[in-house]
C-alpha cells in the first residue's frame, strides 16, 4: 500500500467513526397522518411521529357536558375555516371528557384539514419548534397539552406563555393550543399566596406577584371551558350510552344500573371515565 492508499484509508476509517457520532436524522414525517407525537431521541433532538391509530371517539359519545361541546365546536370551525379563534384550556373535575372533547374535535373535522399533535409537558420546550415545523402546511394544526400542572421554576411553564402570547414573532395562524389541566390556574395554589394582597385607600383589592405570576398563565388562553362532578342521572346515562356501543340490550339497563352506582362508590367517583370503565367490565361479563 503506497503513501496516497494509506492516507485515504485512515482518512475513510476517521470519516466513519465522526459519522457514528453525529445524531441519527429524523424520520421523514408523513403528513397524510390525522395525529402525531412530538418525540424525543436519545440525542434530544425532537421529531413528529404519526400516530397510526388515533381515537376515534366521537362528539356525540360525550353526554351532559353539551355547553362546553358546543363552545369548543364553534371554535374549532372558526379555525379551521380561516376565522379567529382562541387558545384553548380545559379544566375541571377528573374524568369528566376534557380530553375526549378534543380528541372528539379531530374525528369531527379531521376531513376538513385539522391535525392533532400531542406533546408532553417536559417537551414544551421544543414549542417554537414545532410551530417553526408546520407554519407553512396547509393544514390546520391543534396542539394538544394533556393533564398540564407545573410546579414552580418549570421550564416548561415559561416556554408555554411565551408560545401563547409573549414571543416577538407573531402566532402562526395555523396553529392553536388546547391543553388540559385539573388546576385552574395549572400552578398549586397555597395559603401564603394570599398574603402577597394588599388594600388601597379606594378599598380596591390588589394580588401580589406571586398570584399575577399564577394566573398570567391561564388568562394567556382565550377561551376558558370548566367541567363539573356528574350527577347521578347523568353519570347513569353515560352509563347507558356505553352499553349500548358494547351491544348491550336496553332490556338489561336495570339489572345494570345498581352495580354501576356500586361501581362508582368504589371509586370515590362519578364520572365519564368510570362510566366507561364500568360498561366495559359489565358488557365483557353479560354480552350475549
Amino acid at each position: 500500500m503506497n503513501e496516497l492508499e494509506n492516507f485515504l484509508h485512515r482518512a475513510e476509517s476517521v470519516l466513519a467513526r465522526v459519522e457514528a457520532m453525529l445524531p441519527a436524522r429524523p424520520p421523514e414525517i408523513d403528513w397524510s397522518a390525522d395525529a402525531f407525537r412530538w418525540r424525543v431521541g436519545r440525542d434530544q433532538r425532537g421529531y413528529l411521529s404519526a400516530v397510526a391509530h388515533p381515537s376515534r371517539i366521537r362528539l356525540d359519545d360525550l353526554h351532559n357536558i353539551a355547553t362546553q361541546k358546543q363552545q369548543i365546536e364553534q371554535n374549532t370551525q372558526q379555525f379551521i375555516s380561516g376565522k379567529p379563534a382562541n387558545n384553548v384550556l380545559l379544566t375541571g373535575a377528573r374524568g369528566t371528557g376534557k380530553s375526549s372533547l378534543i380528541k372528539a374535535c379531530l374525528v369531527q373535522f379531521s376531513q376538513q384539514g385539522l391535525r392533532l399533535i400531542e406533546v408532553d409537558k417536559e417537551h414544551l420546550v421544543d414549542l417554537p419548534d414545532i410551530v417553526d415545523l408546520v407554519a407553512e402546511r396547509p393544514e390546520r394544526f391543534i396542539i394538544f397539552c394533556d393533564d398540564l400542572s407545573f410546579e414552580e421554576g418549570e421550564s416548561g411553564y415559561k416556554a408555554l406563555k411565551v408560545a401563547l402570547d409573549g414571543s416577538i414573532s407573531a402566532q402562526s395562524d395555523n396553529v392553536l393550543i388546547y391543553a388540559t389541566s385539573n388546576r385552574r390556574h395549572l400552578l398549586p395554589e397555597r395559603m401564603s399566596d394570599n398574603e402577597g394582597y394588599r388594600h388601597v385607600d379606594d378599598g380596591d383589592l390588589h394580588p401580589g406577584e406571586t398570584v399575577e405570576e399564577k394566573i398570567s398563565l391561564s388568562e394567556r388562553f382565550g377561551l376558558w371551558l370548566s367541567f363539573y362532578p356528574f350527577r347521578q342521572d347523568d353519570y347513569l346515562d353515560i352509563v347507558r350510552h356505553w352499553l349500548r356501543h358494547f351491544g348491550i340490550d336496553s332490556s338489561q339497563f336495570a339489572e345494570a344500573e345498581p352495580e354501576a352506582l356500586r361501581w362508582a362508590l368504589q371509586r370515590g367517583s362519578r364520572s365519564g371515565r368510570i362510566a366507561w370503565q364500568f360498561a366495559r367490565d359489565w358488557a365483557g361479563k353479560h354480552a350475549s
